[in-house]
């Protein structure tokens, strides 16, 4: 019985600050695909999505409230790949999906222990990872379901130009919303300035964002799209206006560090503000996906939204494609293609 060979990309060691390319280790194996337990199914990973929040994930158990990679096993990662071998009636050979894989050509997939979506129709493996992927659905879920954004608010997206925050900014402004983005660096700010037409843009490496707010916020900030969290989440907690929402998606701050995430400073700020404060993960709106794509895709070819993607090519490229997200190489949505469709 011929048996498959499996590239892998291990965790070797846990990052001790800033992730490093001595963290991984390259490993080859060989799998059965007819050994597939009952339920499950065998998928072929064609493209992974390189995600800030994966780094959490390297972290030790007690760091983590997430599940740990344990030290030698593949990387988690987001990922679209095709059903080569099945023992799931709901899951047929040919199909394709995007759920939680890991860093492998093969991986054996529970659908009760992870989510599993279906590729729509018409999209690539890579717009299905990328354009129309995870990030992109973070960003919409998090300002549509918890920022709850009416026509006129002022919205501040942190990141802004990082795929997440500018999906999130760009629906901002779709909805009718007053959109002010953060980002670091001129081409960046230009890009979302001329580029995308937000309302307003601040550099954090260059403005200081108390007086960037008093001006281009002068009634306060009804919805804070916060992906950095830190001292630029403090400094929007102190100029949220009265019933404003803070959307907590992201860390940025300290996702490459061994430093916890730290909250405002004045939590009495919150209570006599009427400020809501709320967290969330994606998979909390699993069943709504399609429909949310379904838009995503509408407003795209109506040109109301831009969507970048960096395609990276090759297998052993995973690593270096991953560090390039905390060093600010990339240049939108990071997907690293290991099999073309």
């Amino acid at each position: 019985m011929r048996k498959l060979r499996n590239r892998q990309w291990l965790l070797k060691s846990r990052p001790e600050g800033q992730v490093a390319t001595h963290n991984f280790g390259y490993h080859e194996t060989e799998i059965d695909p007819h050994q597939i337990d009952d339920g499950n199914f065998l998928i072929e990973n064609k493209a992974f999505l390189c995600a800030p929040t994966m780094r959490n994930w390297m972290d030790p158990p007690s760091k983590n409230l997430y599940p740990s990679i344990s030290i030698g096993t593949p990387i988690l990662a987001p990922a679209v790949g095709k059903v080569v071998e099945s023992n799931n009636k709901q899951f047929p050979i040919g199909s394709r999906v995007s759920t939680l894989s890991s860093w492998q050509d093969y991986e054996q997939i529970d659908p009760t222990g992870r989510p599993v979506n279906f590729v729509a129709e018409g999209l690539s493996s890579v717009e299905s990872i990328g354009k129309f992927g995870l990030n992109s659905l973070t960003g919409y879920f998090g300002l549509t379901k918890v920022g709850l954004p009416k026509a006129g608010e002022t919205v501040v997206i942190s990141a802004a130009a990082g795929a997440t925050g500018s999906l999130a900014a760009q629906v901002a402004k779709i909805l009718g919303c007053r959109t002010i983005g953060i980002a670091g660096g001129r081409e960046k700010c230009t890009w979302l300035s001329e580029e995308i037409g937000l309302d307003g843009v601040l550099d954090y490496k260059i403005d200081k964002l108390n007086d960037g707010f008093d001006h281009l916020c002068p009634n306060g900030i009804d919805v804070y799209f916060d992906n950095v969290g830190g001292a630029m989440l403090r400094t929007a907690v102190n100029h949220m206006a009265k019933f404003g929402r803070i959307i907590l998606c992201g860390q940025i701050s300290t996702y490459d560090s061994d430093q916890a995430a730290s909250g405002p400073e004045d939590m009495m700020r919150l209570i006599y503000g009427s400020i809501r404060m709320e967290g969330f993960l994606t998979r909390n709106y699993t069943a709504e996906f399609p429909e949310a794509i379904k838009q995503l895709r509408e407003w795209e070819k109506e040109g109301m939204l831009t969507l970048k993607e960096d395609i990276r090519d090759g297998f052993d490229n995973l690593p270096k494609s991953y560090l390039d997200l905390f060093t600010g190489q990339n240049r939108g949505t990071l997907v690293v293609n290991i099999r073309p469709d």
